[in-house]
């Protein structure tokens, strides 16, 4: 049993074990599948959705299940050591918090027939959107739509032409049908992911299906109260405990069997081999502690609705931005750890390589992170989003 491992890892209440240790079993024996099609498979949404995952930040309300934030994180983590495309798409089962601005009377619709809603979108770069009578007509195109190829529904950033928008950014939201995708998605890693490029031609949307992206909500909940944009940033760095996770445990499974064509010793019988696992374990419990720490704290405050302060949401954002970074690290370190076996497709070690580098550059996470972190330690405003 690894440190980080000390308490066993149970899913939320909401969550069959038993069906979702299964699906784990069976993502990893596809990722070949999913990387070659470059989308996660349509079925692996559909039983992500039957365990109950695409409720866990729905209102009880609405029968969603208001999985505490840990729960989720935890399970997008075990996810994403099985395969971190499969991971970084269902880490986006949080994204209908961004749907909590919307009014009342459109979430109620939205919810009619089922909690279990799979939302996606793009908001970069906003589009101009023209004002019609009762709402807006929509068109443009729009890039990393991730999990687009298993959405209902898809929101997409625009601005209204001839109005000062908003500081955050608005989306449109409307049935994925109306949107066309551009498979347009080729990258070093992340492949499975299936962030297309969505293209929408004249689609009207009316007023009340326009959000403000990380506005309050309109909701009193517990899982509408956590902070959207803190959340956005956790489900993405998660998935990088997990890569890391698994590489670490790879090296550990190969230690004593890996054969040197050169006659070296194994990889379990050299100095810096076992020098540098012992720094990626610590490295990766000390970033999954403090980030499950803050995460469990926020929820509590978000419980006894008591107001986020910039401090809790640039710890928020930091500890998320660390993770990812730690995530990274580790997976390189075990990726030169093993020399030249790593170099061979065939090695999952190039893949938690490639995935663990292409989650440590999203725009929530990357270097910017750490300057709006710093902005707010020495008292000045980051930029407007941020906290």
């Amino acid at each position: 049993m690894h440190i980080s491992d000390a308490k066993e890892f149970s899913p939320s209440e909401f969550i069959d074990k038993s069906r979702f240790e299964a699906l784990l079993e069976d993502i990893a024996a596809r990722r070949d599948e999913f990387r070659d099609q470059r989308h996660v498979s349509k079925d692996v949404i559909e039983e992500l959705q039957a365990i109950g995952l695409y409720r866990a930040f729905v209102p009880t309300q609405f029968g969603g299940s208001e999985m505490p934030a840990s729960d989720f994180l935890q399970i997008i983590e075990r996810i994403s050591e099985a395969d971190g495309s499969v991971g970084w798409v269902a880490s986006f089962a949080f994204a209908t918090k961004y749907l909590s601005s919307l009014p009342p009377e459109t979430l109620s619709k939205i919810y009619a027939d089922t909690p279990d809603i799979v939302f996606a979108g793009a908001v970069f770069p906003p589009q101009p959107a023209k004002k019609v009578d009762g709402g807006v007509r929509v068109s443009g195109r729009w890039s990393f739509g991730s999990g687009c190829m298993g959405a209902s529904l898809i929101g997409v950033g625009i601005s209204i032409e001839g109005q000062d928008g908003p500081p955050l950014p608005l989306m449109a939201v409307m049935p994925a049908d109306q949107v066309t995708i551009d498979p347009t998605w080729d990258t070093l890693g992340m492949t499975g992911t299936g962030s297309h490029d969505l293209v929408v031609e004249d689609v009207f949307v009316p007023d009340d299906w326009i959000l403000v992206r990380g506005a309050a909500p309109t909701i009193n909940s517990t899982a509408y109260d956590y902070p959207t944009l803190g959340i956005s940033a956790q489900v993405l760095a998660v998935c990088n405990l997990g890569i890391a996770r698994a590489a670490v445990d790879h090296v550990i499974g190969i230690a004593d069997k890996s054969k040197s064509i050169t006659g070296a010793p194994t990889l379990g019988d050299r100095d810096n081999v076992q020098i540098h696992l012992g720094e990626c374990e610590a490295k990766l419990c000390a970033a999954r502690s403090w980030f499950y720490e803050l995460s469990d704290e926020i929820w509590a405050k978000s419980e006894a609705r008591e107001e986020m302060t910039r401090d809790d949401m640039m710890r928020l954002r930091l500890a998320s931005s660390h993770a990812a970074r730690a995530g990274a690290e580790v997976a390189r370190a075990c990726f030169e750890m093993t020399g030249t076996m790593g170099i061979f497709n065939a090695n999952p070690l190039s893949r938690y390589l490639a995935d663990a580098m292409v989650t440590a550059q999203h725009a929530f996470l990357n270097e910017g992170s750490f300057m709006n972190a710093g902005k707010v330690l020495v008292g000045q405003p980051p930029i407007p989003g941020y906290a």
